[in-house]
């Protein structure tokens, strides 16, 4: 159930936020721009009107979601940090200081849960409405990467002895009868594996990788004799009986057994020929630098990707005001989609196009070049590099909050760069005029007229 609405009547005589902060800083700027209200009028229904413990603020909780991935920070370290910054405390609708942790860090896990994808587009939404008419642009880029899943590099021999080790936790769980653990036999195993790529010894690494699997199929066998039909772990079983049976040639393979949706994808790149998570597609404004889009897939083509896409930032948008998107040669196949023009580079035909609509593709060609370094900053400085979300809704939700993070992080900069201009302007460049004449402040920048 929802908590009762503080009395916030009476004004503290010692220390309030609001009037001691700086309020100039991005993040007291953030917190009144904000709709707190949609979130709260679009939540409470999540919850039951007179059951259970009291919840905590909704506000609370989607301030915390907004600061973590704003910083590039766990559920622990923001919820740590709450206590020590006064103005996260404010974006989350904190009147007065407080010198304890606002909850325990599991608390945004459910309340992540509660919302859902919808709940998390309703923040990418709110994110894009506070880039006002900067979000409104006809002509966008839209280009796909890879959202990694935090998991290990995935091997059959790595496979086979987790499932090694799971069969033996259950049967330990349920006091069910073993035959064997054969905890000597792998660890002798380890040791014959030890050096695989040395040409001699890669017929004994064949053979130990042949010999973990037999025993993995072995104690997956005993433990399906010994369950009962009906029992809960019966859909572990099936996991463990696919990833014993997959081949290498096969296709939607098992690569992680405690999340069995990654896909193995390869993007072409040198460094990384492989990639393991799901595929994500970003749309951004060409002019103006604004996200209206972000949307998580699993691994289709990417000219798939394209309509999809479109329509969830049309929704974001509210209207239809994209006429031209710009993509790479990776969406070649499709060239209109609904009412949008979609622009792939290819060799001009001098015969149907003229010099000026040649120029003007080029330009938004280049222009398309820049959602490169945008996906560059989503990951490394937003968590999309590495999705700590379980399934297929924490791919989606760490995509959309990733977005979000940096639409807000945009206008925090703008802020801030405006407030300075206006300072140097009007403060510090009269006086250095006063001082020296021919020293002046002309377009943003220094000027020395000697």
């Amino acid at each position: 159930m929802l908590k009762k609405a503080a009395e916030k009547t009476q004004i503290s005589m010692f220390f309030s936020l609001k009037d001691t902060l700086n309020q100039k800083h991005p993040l007291y700027i953030l917190a009144n721009k904000i709709n707190w209200k949609q979130f709260e009028d679009a939540f409470s229904p999540l919850y039951c009107e007179d059951n259970g413990r009291p919840a905590l603020p909704i506000r609370l909780m989607v301030g915390l979601l907004i600061l973590k991935h704003i910083r590039n920070v766990s559920d622990e370290s923001v919820v740590e940090q709450w206590s020590e910054n006064v103005y996260y405390q404010y974006l989350c609708g904190g009147s007065e200081f407080i010198a304890d942790s606002p909850c325990e860090a599991s608390e945004l896990v459910h309340f992540r849960n509660r919302i859902a994808e919808t709940g998390i587009e309703l923040i990418l939404r709110e994110s894009i409405r506070i880039n006002g008419d900067d979000s409104f642009d006809s002509n966008v880029s839209i280009d796909t990467t890879v959202q990694e899943k935090n998991i290990t590099y995935p091997t059959d021999n790595k496979l086979y002895r987790k499932i090694i080790t799971k069969c033996k936790a259950i049967s330990e769980k349920e006091d069910l009868p073993v035959r064997q653990t054969y905890t000597r036999t792998l660890k002798n195993l380890s040791v014959a594996q030890r050096f695989r790529n040395h040409p001699k010894n890669k017929s004994k690494v064949r053979k130990a990788d042949k010999k973990v699997k037999t025993i993995a199929g072995r104690l997956v066998r005993e433990l399906e004799r010994n369950l009962e039909p009906n029992s809960p772990y019966q859909s572990d079983l099936e996991l463990f009986k696919r990833v014993l049976s997959q081949r290498k040639d096969d296709k939607n393979k098992v690569y992680s057994l405690h999340e069995p949706e990654v896909q193995c994808i390869s993007k072409g790149k040198e460094h990384k020929k492989y990639e393991f998570g799901n595929k994500a597609s970003i749309i951004l404004t060409q002019s103006t630098g604004v996200i209206v889009g972000a949307l998580s897939f699993r691994n289709p083509y990417d000219g798939h990707t394209l309509k999809p896409a479109l329509e969830q930032a049309e929704k974001l948008l509210g209207k239809n005001s994209i006429k031209t998107a710009t993509v790479d040669r990776g969406y070649r196949g499709t060239s209109k989609i609904n009412d949008v023009e979609i622009q792939t580079p290819k060799p001009f035909n001098n015969k149907n196009q003229t010099k000026y609509k040649q120029g003007k593709l080029k330009k938004h060609f280049r222009k398309r070049a820049a959602i490169e370094p945008i996906i560059g900053h989503l990951k490394s400085d937003h968590r999309l590099s590495r999705n700590f979300y379980k399934g297929e809704v924490g791919d989606a939700i760490n995509v959309m909050l990733s977005a979000a993070a940096f639409n807000f992080k945009r206008m925090m900069r703008k802020w801030k760069s405006s407030f300075l201009q206006f300072f140097y302007r009007f403060f510090i460049s009269p006086f250095f005029s006063f001082c020296n004449p021919n020293f002046f402040y002309q377009k943003e920048k220094w000027v020395f007229k000697g």
